[in-house]
């Protein structure tokens, strides 16, 4: 009999984390390492991700950092290039401003498609082609996780743009995972609840909100990054290997109701 748990492994695969400097994209790249993964990480700022690979290494885990927004597309396309392997992805750099949307500017638009879309989109295609110059690709395998939201599956007041956004990047996982199946790559969503990261935290300081969240979430808490990282190993681990176009609801029960 197989050992099931040796599937959950990811020893001898190489997998970028991009928005790896913090919350989720954080949590997610020290995952992937404890999981035997050799993890590049990808952020703006270099002490956050320079952090997070020495705690990699620390642990006996292998580790490289990637000083990049991925919203300059040559200098993402740049960083991906000169990755030797790349059978994982985790596309996770995503950002919200939650405002009522008549009051939506132009600005806070552009910045959130181009954030959240656009670069999201050109960080899957530099992946994938990095991933198909293996040779051996299609028995070798790859994954390209995209970091969606329960917001790509219902609506929400105040949050208009970033619906759209991960509606966009459910889609986008749909269209992928079947045009790259055939090549032996897999191409899943997570999509979590309210998470608590520092992108969170100054909404979840407001008066009541916090209280809101949880009595929306049948399951009665706030994610953790861990709980969302946790869902992406699995995702890109030979467990999964049957699952493509898929999205992992880590909600609590919240697209239950």
């Amino acid at each position: 009999m197989s050992d099931i748990t040796a599937r959950y492994r990811l020893d001898d695969r190489v997998a970028l984390v991009t928005g790896a400097g913090r919350g989720i994209g954080r949590a997610c790249a020290l995952a992937l390492a404890q999981a035997g993964a050799e993890v590049w990480l990808m952020a703006r700022t270099r002490g956050e991700i320079d952090q997070a690979a020495a705690e990699i290494r620390a642990a006996g885990g292998k580790a490289h950092t990637a000083v990049c927004d991925v919203t300059d597309t040559p200098a993402m396309r740049k960083a991906v290039a000169a990755i030797p392997v790349l059978d994982v992805l985790v596309n996770n750099a995503g950002f919200n401003i939650p405002e009522p949307f008549v009051e939506v500017s132009e600005e806070h638009l552009d910045r959130l498609l181009e954030l959240n879309v656009r670069a999201a989109f050109l960080a899957a295609q530099a992946a994938a082609r990095k991933m198909l110059e293996s040779s051996d690709r299609k028995n070798r395998g790859g994954v390209i996780v995209n970091m969606s939201s329960q917001m790509g599956h219902v609506g929400a007041v105040n949050r208009t743009v970033y619906c759209l956004t991960k509606h966009g990047i459910e889609g986008l996982t749909k269209a992928m995972a079947l045009e790259f199946a055939p090549l032996g790559i897999r191409v899943l969503a997570i999509a979590p609840t309210f998470v608590e990261t520092p992108m969170t935290k100054p909404m979840m300081a407001r008066a009541g909100f916090a209280k809101w969240v949880e009595e929306r979430i049948p399951a009665g808490r706030v994610g953790q990054p861990e709980d969302v990282a946790a869902a992406v190993v699995f995702a890109a681990s030979p467990a999964a290997s049957l699952m493509t176009g898929s999205s992992l609801l880590v909600d609590g029960g919240w697209t239950a109701q």
